[in-house]
């Protein structure tokens, strides 16, 4: 039983996330004219993302999964720190990247932010006074720290997770109805 409620709590966020993703992307994309859906991995679709943490990243599904999982463990900023960079890093307008990069130091950097992540002091302060005049790689040293922590302490343990080990098992091919 317990499995099963685990399982199905993770279902639910994963659909959060994956509805979530869904949404800016619908956004996004109406230039395009194109509506994306996000269908469950194959079981050798999940299992490439064992394979390296950004085979995971770079997979629409995958990320939400993975984001969910980190949610479980109470340390989602992480992950929506290091997205809030990639979105940074792709900003044109100075004007913008400034307005940016002060939201971010707010929400991730400065002393009881609220989503404050866990970076050294020297990072903050680098950060601190390089954020008035914003550069693409501002966040670069914090982003690197973010990621790697998420690597080699998070990452781990998903693929160890019930719901990543779900992802990866083969359904029977043969599946007889059960008549009631």
């Amino acid at each position: 039983l317990l499995r099963s409620s685990s399982i199905k709590d993770w279902k639910t966020r994963l659909s959060y996330f994956l509805q979530n993703s869904s949404n800016s992307t619908k956004m996004k994309s109406k230039k395009v004219g194109k509506h994306r859906t996000y269908f469950r991995p194959s079981p050798e679709e999940a299992q490439l993302w064992s394979e390296a943490f950004d085979e995971l990243l770079a997979n629409k599904y995958g990320l939400a999964a993975f984001r969910a999982f980190l949610k479980s463990e109470f340390c989602e900023e992480n992950i929506e720190f290091w997205l809030a960079c990639e979105d940074f890093k792709k900003t044109k307008s100075p004007q913008k990247l400034t307005s940016k990069a002060k939201k971010i130091y707010n929400d991730f950097i400065e002393k009881e932010a609220p989503k404050e992540i866990n970076i050294d002091f020297q990072t903050k302060n680098m950060i601190a006074q390089n954020i008035h005049e914003a550069t693409h790689t501002c966040f670069s040293a914090a982003q690197k720290r973010v990621y790697s922590l998420m690597e080699n302490n998070s990452y781990p343990r998903f693929l160890e997770s019930e719901f990543y080990q779900d992802l990866c098992k083969k359904t029977p091919i043969t599946r007889t109805a059960q008549g009631t």
